[in-house]
């Protein structure tokens, strides 16, 4: 028979279990959506906050019309939050791809309907959280839908789709309006992280267009989280071609204002793309100038034919720095 004395020893032990770090990923695509499914496997909270100035596909037909934050990112995110083996996961996956919604994703109609629903965007994703069986929360950097515009050879281009198809050296980045509002949710996700991500992902229309967003990179300085960096596998026509890890981490500090990371995670596998695209290298010397502490490993996976990261292998190595 067990005691009363059995219990509470029990209960004791249990107290002593670790439920894993607090985990925030910020950026957009599907560069975070692998970062998400690789935190899975050891964090116990996760909160990933999404860029909102997705302007392509679904997302841009239905945010102007419907004057809510594109949901594309977004629905991206909780579906990597979401157990492999969901009907949900499945239907929020869906694409029509005939009649009057041709090339609508049903998960982000979903979303759209939930906003009507439950009165609000933020309600509709606490909503889809429930559906789905979400591991973590999915906070938009802002509650509105917002523009990206970038200074790229001295011209303003606007529109995150133009953006991304530009060629250019990119000089400022920013979101329209300028005086957007933050969602609090996600400065307090920040603040009270023990671990920070950023990347992998599109470094411009993803990343750094969800940190434009005034008080997302001051909650990131002020957070005394560990900062760690996922490098890109290959470059990005029209983003970063040229570009190796360490341009993309200058870039990221120049024109946020972002502290450097403590840690830079990088692949070191072989990768076969075609030109001009091409494998996003790392030197070793030029990363430490940043004080950073640089991890290389074989990360390459390859999902619908481009190369990306291997979730299993990069959730071991962001289960370790966090534990630093």
């Amino acid at each position: 028979m067990r005691t009363s004395t059995d219990a509470s020893a029990l209960l004791d032990a249990f107290d002593f279990i670790d439920p894993g770090p607090h985990v925030v990923a910020v950026g957009g695509g599907k560069g975070l959506a692998r970062a998400l499914h690789a935190i899975r496997s050891y964090a116990g909270r996760i909160d990933a906050v999404v860029t909102v100035a997705d302007d392509g596909g679904s997302s841009g037909r239905l945010a102007p019309q419907l004057d809510i934050p594109p949901p594309g990112d977004i629905r991206k995110a909780l579906v990597a939050l979401t157990p492999d083996d969901s009907v949900w996961r499945r239907l929020y996956e869906y694409r029509f791809e005939d009649a009057d919604v041709s090339g609508h994703s049903l998960g982000n109609l979903i979303i759209a309907a939930l906003t009507d629903i439950e009165g609000s965007f933020e309600a509709a994703l606490r909503s889809s959280e429930r559906l789905l069986g979400a591991f973590g929360s999915v906070i938009p950097a802002s509650p509105l839908h917002l523009e990206l515009c970038a200074e790229i050879d001295g011209v303003d281009v606007c529109g995150q789709v133009n953006v991304s198809l530009a060629r250019g050296t990119v000089t400022g980045i920013r979101v329209v309006p300028e005086d957007a509002p933050v969602t609090r949710s996600a400065v307090e996700a920040i603040e009270t992280a023990d671990q920070i991500v950023l990347g992998p992902g599109s470094l411009y229309t993803s990343i750094i267009a969800a940190m434009a967003v005034p008080g997302i990179t001051d909650a990131i300085n002020r957070s005394t989280a560990p900062l760690v960096y996922i490098a890109n596998i290959v470059t990005q026509d029209g983003e970063t071609l040229g570009m190796d890890a360490v341009d993309h981490l200058e870039a990221l500090i120049r024109l946020t204002g972002v502290r450097p990371p403590g840690a830079i995670v990088a692949s070191d596998s072989p990768v076969r793309i075609d030109p001009p695209l091409e494998a996003v290298g790392i030197d070793a010397e030029a990363a430490a100038t940043y004080g950073a502490d640089l991890v290389t490993a074989d990360l390459l996976d390859d999902v619908d034919g481009r190369p990306c990261h291997d979730v299993v292998r990069l959730g071991e190595i962001l289960r370790g720095l966090a534990h630093i």
